[in-house]
Formats: structure tokens, sequence, C-alpha cells
């Protein structure tokens, strides 16, 4: 069986890591979004397949565009990483309704219109792997991000929903609500004054440092396994301790 894996993602956030290839054996083709050339053809020469697209993952019909494309070259698809979003930190009474439905578009929204565009494929496969990237944001609140925290919230209401909807045909589903991550989107709240210094966060994280996109990666590359077979409809916290609940 070959495994053609979506990673829908931003390069700002956790996305250059979360295609890492090949620890299981498996060799699944990847699709990655705003991935630099160079790590594209370090893959390629790894063996990976790689189909690049940009795409607005607020718009339905960039999607289908990718997908086809992805489909002509590489056939069905089978792993869906749901990464790309954003991040805003800004109090609840400025946030206008043009703010908020944005951060709804791209993180909520955004997550429907790629797994939903997947899904016929999974199921008439009756094998599949939903991974969304959601935010321990979700779980525990963050003050001055209520619009990102909902989102992000909406995201694991809806992972969790689909798991019981598509579990009995083959199709896991699944989330990762990281914590604070060491990303460029990290860099550049830290340079507006919007998020503290990861040196100090790391104070109040039980494993004392940031996460890396390596960490989200290893979480990934499980939950898209045979390994992981059995397990759906999970919140899989990959955050050094920082919110337990």
């Amino acid at each position: 069986m070959g495994y053609r894996a979506w990673c829908r993602t931003a390069f700002r956030g956790q996305g250059p890591s979360c295609r890492d290839p090949r620890r299981s054996g498996r060799r699944p083709e990847a699709r990655e979004r705003s991935s630099p050339r160079a790590r594209r053809k370090d893959r390629r020469a790894q063996g990976a397949r790689i189909v690049a697209r940009k795409v607005d993952v607020s718009d339905r019909a960039s999607i289908d565009a990718a997908y086809a494309a992805v489909r002509e070259e590489l056939g069905p698809i089978a792993i869906v990483v749901a990464n790309a979003g954003i991040s805003q930190g800004i109090p609840f009474q400025d946030v206008t309704v043009e703010t908020w439905q944005r951060m709804i578009d791209i993180n909520l929204t955004g997550v429907f219109h790629t797994v939903q565009a997947a899904l016929p494929d999974m199921v008439d496969a009756r094998w599949g792997r939903i991974i969304t990237i959601s935010s321990q944001a979700a779980q525990s609140g963050a003050g001055d991000r209520a619009h990102y925290s909902a989102a992000k919230a909406g995201v694991i209401g809806l992972t969790r929903s689909l798991a019981r909807e598509f579990a009995g045909q083959g199709i896991t589903v699944n989330t990762i609500p990281p914590s604070v991550v060491a990303t460029p989107m990290a860099e550049a709240g830290i340079a507006a004054g919007t998020f503290p210094p990861l040196e100090v966060i790391s104070q109040h994280i039980p494993i004392p440092r940031p996460g890396t996109p390596g960490d989200i990666a290893a979480a990934c590359e499980y939950l898209a396994s045979d390994g992981a077979s059995y397990v759906t409809g999970q919140v899989l916290a990959v955050n050094g301790g920082m919110f337990i609940g």
C-alpha cells in the first residue's frame, strides 16, 4: 500500500519538520506548503516524492485544486496533517468582527476544508489517518488570545466528532495541542512584545525548555502509523507537562 500524506502546514509554525520521513520504515509521499526549496531537495534525495503547493486554507477551491494536483501525480490521499494556522495577541475588547472571522476562517474552517476534501479517498480505501494541530490554549485558555483559543477549541471538538463518525471505516482522527514551541511564529510574537521570551516561559514548564518542531513531528509520525490503529479521538498533548488534564 502506498501512503500519501498531505501535510497542510504554515512554515512559521510547526511545518518544517512535520513530514520528517521514515523512522517507522514507511515511505510516505509528502506534500508541504511554504517549505524551503533546500528542504524539499533534501527530502527528494532521501527518496521522498513531494508535490508542493501554496494554498489558502480558508478557500475551499484552493484546497480542491491542490488535492487534484496531488491525486493526479501521486494518487489517493491516506494521511492528512492539518497544521496551518495563525496566532495573534490582542485584548478581547479590541478584537473586531473582521479579526475574529479571520482567525476562525484559517484556524478552524481551514481544518474543515482540508479534512473534508480528503475524506473521500480514505472512505474508499477504508483506511486513513487524520491529525489536527490544535493548541494548549484551547485547553487552558490564554490571555489576550480569546479568538485563537476559541478556534483551536473548535478543532478539538471537530476532531473528536470525526473520530466517532469514521472509526468504523478504518479512519483514525486525533489532535495534538502543543504548548510553547520554538518556531519563527513564536519568535515573531516575542519580537512584537505579545509573547514572553522563551527562556522566561521555560521556567514555568515542568520539562524546562520550549518544544521543537521535531517533538511535534514525532507525535504525528506515531499517530500516522499502523501502531496507532487503535488510537482515535485522542488529544495527545506534547507540551512538556505545561498543561496536565
